[in-house]
């Protein structure tokens, strides 16, 4: 039975937010920004901002002036040191920098080339843009390994240990599929899916497994796991949809994936709007406002919410049972009990 998750808390903000970021532990990061008269403004970038929020409260700990503003991509996260790593667009191009977690206080910055997207680990920073992949080292900002290849277009990234997914496309066909990198040296370690898919939806890992929501499901599955679905399917309409996908991290070409589901077909002419994010052994789906919880190994539903404000969302994100979600100038955490 759907229940309404419960809300901790929720705070108003006097800026809009675009960037979130929360961890297992300790404060969760807020960016935001102050639209412009009119909505323009003449460089690259709006200037920015970044807070820190009390876990369990919503008190604002502090709010600092930050080198990164709003515009083309971001990414923030938690870094090694009692620090925060955050990226983005500056008058003066991207920049990733480094704050203390403590007080907001500018450690370092540097400039890096446009991108995307963005992922925040302790040890690297990894950011994707349509021709390349790079890593940061979190400790020095300095770059640690970049991976790229003419024939290729690059889109989502995640990442689970020692390995980096991203999402790759045909620069010819424009089909779109998964490559697994060495997160220490950025090598290639596997196509892990052929480009097929007219899009991958979504993509998300942790430690036990790696998820994708594919349009083209047929397509990614090894002989013996196509057949099963074909057994699933026999009354079933097999037109376009939109399906789960899961596999082991350390996956090969051709494994078998842990399970996959059928999610939903084509609504006049375009699929539903869903996204997906793993943590801690359990994979969430939201699903306009309704958060499901699975678990990653299985698959197997365990609980469902509705989440007020999810289907209006600038971002959102999991850890430990904590759901926070940004809203245009409001930012909230829920409670998903196990």
């Amino acid at each position: 039975m759907t229940r309404t998750a419960r809300r901790r808390w929720s705070r108003e903000l006097q800026f809009e937010v675009d960037g979130i970021a929360v961890g297992p532990s300790g404060p969760v990061l807020v960016h935001v920004y102050e639209p412009p008269a009119g909505e323009r403004w003449m460089d690259a970038a709006i200037p920015g901002k970044l807070g820190a929020l009390d876990r369990s409260s919503g008190e604002i700990l502090w709010v600092s002036p930050c080198e990164v503003g709003y515009g083309r991509g971001f990414g923030a996260g938690f870094g090694g040191q009692e620090d925060v790593i955050v990226a983005g667009p500056s008058a003066n191009g991207h920049r990733v920098v480094r704050m203390t977690l403590g007080s907001g206080e500018l450690r370092d910055a540097r400039t890096i080339p446009a991108f995307d997207e963005a992922i925040v680990s302790e040890d690297i920073a990894v950011f994707a843009s349509k021709k390349r992949v790079m890593a940061i080292d979190t400790k020095t900002l300095q770059e640690r390994w970049s991976y790229s290849k003419e024939t290729e277009r690059y889109h989502n990234i995640a990442r689970s240990g020692a390995r980096v997914f991203v999402v790759v496309s045909n620069a010819k066909t424009k089909k779109q599929g998964l490559l697994a990198l060495d997160a220490r040296t950025g090598k290639l370690e596997a196509s892990l899916l052929a480009p097929e898919q007219s899009v991958i939806h979504g993509v998300t890992a942790d430690a036990l497994g790696l998820t994708l929501i594919l349009d083209n499901l047929p397509a990614a599955l090894p002989r013996e796991a196509l057949m099963e679905y074909l057994r699933r399917s026999e009354d079933e309409d097999l037109g376009p949809a939109l399906a789960l996908c899961s596999l082991k991290p350390d996956s090969k070409p051709g494994d078998a994936p842990l399970w996959f589901e059928t999610l939903a077909g084509e609504e006049d002419g375009e699929f539903p709007e869903v996204a997906v994010h793993a943590d801690a052994g359990r994979l969430y789906l939201v699903k306009g406002a309704l958060l499901e919880a699975r678990d990653a190994l299985t698959g197997r539903r365990l609980d469902e919410w509705a989440v007020p404000g999810l289907d209006e969302r600038v971002a959102w994100s999991v850890a430990q049972g904590a759901c926070l979600l940004a809203e245009e100038t409001r930012v909230s955490i829920f409670e998903l009990p196990a």
